[in-house]
């Protein structure tokens, strides 16, 4: 019975596989097809498929809607910049939490992962509020101190930290190690693969954000990539779908780049998280 529905179960799994597949592939695809069509073919019923001639001038179109220089320097300067900072962060407060016994650890540590549930929607008018008295609005530091810190992040870290036996770190104490070379010599060449994973994920989180920029800006020279993208409808027109997936697919590239260049690192991020 065994050998007989074998193969039918291989065909299923199959079958689930590409049909999960394409779920995700799909509307990309789409996106890419869209890009390179003519006005016309974008609002056609039934929808055409294969442009009868593709148009690369979309991305020109795209790119000149609007400030896109600007928009993409903006994306850079914030996202780098918050990656910088969650580095700085989130690394030496891992650390403390997984090899460090101190009062109120456990407690701290569910207080830094209750700020997971709690969304950027609830807490952005007070945050505003603040930020004006501050006189951030409009200005890279009310999109980037927000955002400086990963609960998120403390949390793979520390799983990835406390699967480093202590035995390594006495070791290294009793070679007159301190801290800062234990934790740069030791810890951080073993968490490399969570810590790239950690941040690409903020880099997409980052480029990708459309709320927090929006609510924090007003002016267009402080706008990033995202805002942007989402402004060509209103530049080019409501029909114009041909320049908006062009301008998408302009905010989407450095993400794929940067994922195709990270993607084992990723994976391996996650199997040891998982593993811990």
């Amino acid at each position: 019975m065994k050998k007989t529905y074998s193969p039918v179960k291989r065909i299923l799994e199959i079958l689930a596989l590409l049909l999960i597949t394409g779920t995700f592939i799909l509307p990309f695809l789409w996106m890419v097809i869209t890009s390179l069509k003519t006005p016309g073919e974008t609002i056609t019923f039934p929808p055409v498929f294969i442009p009868s001639e593709i148009q690369l001038k979309n991305f020109a179109d795209a790119w000149t809607s609007g400030p896109f220089l600007q928009y993409f320097k903006n994306s850079i300067i914030v996202t780098l910049a918050t990656m910088v900072l969650q580095a700085l962060f989130i690394v030496p407060a891992a650390y403390a939490f997984a090899k460090y016994r101190f009062a109120g650890r456990d407690f701290f540590f569910g207080v830094v992962l209750i700020t997971l549930m709690i969304p950027m929607q609830l807490v952005f008018i007070p945050l505003y509020l603040l930020f004006s008295k501050f006189g951030w609005i409009n200005h890279y530091a009310s999109l980037i101190v927000p955002f400086a810190s990963s609960a998120f992040g403390v949390f793979m870290l520390r799983q990835t930290f406390m699967s480093i036996p202590d035995s390594i770190l006495s070791a290294a104490r009793l070679d007159n190690a301190d801290e800062w070379t234990i934790l740069r010599k030791i810890m951080l060449p073993i968490a490399k693969p969570t810590i790239i994973t950690v941040m690409l994920l903020t880099f997409i989180s980052r480029w990708n954000d459309y709320f927090w920029p929006m609510v924090m800006t007003t002016q267009a020279s402080m706008r990033p990539l995202s805002v942007g993208v989402a402004n060509i409808a209103q530049t080019e027109g409501a029909t114009a779908w041909n320049i908006v997936m062009a301008g998408n697919i302009i905010l989407v590239a450095p993400i794929l780049i940067l994922y195709i260049i990270a993607q084992k690192k990723i994976i391996n991020g996650f199997v040891s998280t998982e593993d811990k």
